[in-house]
Parts: structure tokens; C-alpha cells; sequence
């Protein structure tokens, strides 16, 4: 049985380009003819270069009992490789698994071929499968994690950079600068608000920051004490926050909380604030 298992995985080696063409052929005639003639060729190159490497790794794994040792590690560092190219390219998910059912169905093929041509055993073509089969599951669930993880950085860093650009200081003269906040604050963004702002008050030289909240609708505990905490951060660093655009239930929670806003200047609007800022400037 050995030795039809190696008969097995040399024939498979030897037909890797033919079965990773069939398939990228199958996969290209599935996209619409304007939108196959827009893939570079070093993309198609690259794809099938990736093809070709997966089908000869289940050609070692019959040919050679010594790799079927590491061959959970082997498959792990294709699909690796696999699924960050892929992911790059932009191909979704779903789409991308398709290859499997081609894979096992060529795969199958040939091997069965080979079976009926020399007239091997059940038992071999049954080896071949329990070795096969495992890894092309194992390859697909490796595949997807690392996919997702890619997916789920991506997501996330754009998210931050999202953030990032809803927590804008605008310089209105050489020491003032305006903080319009919209929308909902969680504690996320009042962590990055905090960072941000401290940051760029020191590098814009500032003595006056409008922190303007008319915008903002629900203010929960959390928030609350990150913004107390910012006025008293500003404070230590030389500069005088103001806080204009204070909604009643944002202030019912504050006073709620037992924050102290006593110290600190508010004013009802916007318009108000840069009016007694312009007196004291």
C-alpha cells in the first residue's frame, strides 16, 4: 500500500500545473469576460503559483510518510500565506472557498484515475482520502481564521482612524482652538479625546479650548468623568477649557455623578464663548 500511496502522490506532483490551471480556469469563467480582462498577468501568476504549491503538498503527503508528520504545519503556513494575498486582492470570503470543492473534486480525480489505471486497492484509495480529506478541511478552517483575523484588523484600524478624524480641534486665533464634538461619546472615543486633545493642545501652543457639546445628545458616566478629568488635565497644563453647548440631561448627569464643575467656565453657547474671548484676547 506504500507504494501505491507513493504512486498516488508523485502522479499528483507531476499533475500540479494541469490541476491548478483547471481550476483557475473554472474560477475565471466565472467572472464576467470585462472583469476577467482587467487581472494583471503577475496576479494570475501568483494565484496559480499558490495553486500549484497546495496540490503538490498532498503530493508529498502520499509520497513521502515523513511529511505527513508536519503536514497540519504545512497547511497551516499555505493558507497563511493563502489568505493574506487573497484578502488584499479584495476577493470576499465566501468566494474565496470556492476553491475547495475544486480542489477535492481534481484532486479526486486523478487519484481515482490512477487507482482504476493500475488496478490499486480499495484500501489505498480509502488511505489516500484519509489523508486528504482531513487536510483540506483543516486547510479551509485555517484559511477562513486567518482571513477573518485580517478582516477584523482591518476593520478595526479603520475604525480608530474614524474616530480619530470625530475629535477635530479647529485653531480659531494663535492660543484658541475650538473641540466641536457630534454625536454619541463612549468611553472609547473619550479615552482618544483625551489623548488627542492634550497632544495637540501642547503642540498648537493653546491657552484657551472650546470644548462645545451641542452636538452631543447622551453623556453617560464614564464620559462624564473623562471630560472632568480633561478640564483638570488642561488645567495642569496651562490652559483654560470652556465648555459651551451643556444639554440639560448632560448636566443632570454630571451633577448626578457629584462632579465639581464649580471652577469651571461655561458658557451656553458657542457665540457666547468666542464673544468674552475676544474681550479677554
Amino acid at each position: 500500500m506504500i507504494n501505491e500511496l507513493g504512486l498516488l502522490g508523485k502522479t499528483l506532483q507531476e499533475e500540479k500545473f494541469t490541476i491548478a490551471r483547471k481550476i483557475h480556469e473554472v474560477r475565471l469563467s466565472e467572472l464576467p469576460e470585462e472583469q476577467r480582462q482587467l487581472i494583471p498577468s503577475h496576479i494570475e501568476e501568483e494565484i496559480i503559483r499558490l495553486r500549484v504549491n497546495f496540490v503538490n503538498l498532498f503530493g508529498e503527503f502520499l509520497a513521502i510518510p515523513e511529511k505527513r508528520e508536519m503536514a497540519y504545519e504545512l497547511i497551516e503556513e499555505w493558507a497563511n500565506e493563502t489568505s493574506e494575498y487573497v484578502f488584499k486582492l479584495g476577493v470576499p470570503l465566501d468566494e474565496a472557498l470556492k476553491d475547495t470543492t475544486l480542489y477535492r473534486t481534481y484532486i479526486n480525480e486523478v487519484i481515482e484515475n490512477m487507482v482504476i489505471a493500475h488496478d490499486m486497492s480499495v484500501k489505498t484509495l480509502l488511505a489516500a482520502s484519509k489523508i486528504i480529506d482531513p487536510l483540506l478541511d483543516y486547510a479551509v478552517y485555517c484559511f477562513s481564521l486567518t482571513f477573518v483575523n485580517f478582516y477584523t484588523v482591518n476593520l478595526d484600524n479603520a475604525r480608530k482612524a474614524f474616530i480619530e478624524l470625530s475629535v477635530p480641534i479647529v485653531s480659531i486665533s494663535n492660543d484658541i482652538a475650538i473641540l466641536p464634538l457630534i454625536g454619541d461619546i463612549d468611553t472609547e472615543r473619550a479615552l482618544l479625546l483625551m489623548e488627542n486633545t492634550t497632544k495637540e493642545v501642547g503642540r498648537l501652543k493653546l491657552s484657551y479650548l472650546i470644548l462645545d457639546l451641542s452636538g452631543v445628545a447622551i453623556v453617560d458616566t464614564m464620559v462624564a468623568h473623562h471630560i472632568f478629568n480633561l478640564s483638570s488635565t488642561l488645567k495642569l497644563l496651562g490652559v483654560k477649557m470652556i465648555l459651551t453647548g451643556v444639554r440639560p440631561e448632560v448636566a443632570q448627569t454630571a451633577v448626578s455623578l457629584g462632579l465639581d464643575f464649580s471652577e469651571q467656565i461655561t458658557k451656553g453657547t458657542l457665540q457666547q464663548a468666542l464673544s468674552e474671548l475676544k474681550i479677554l484676547s
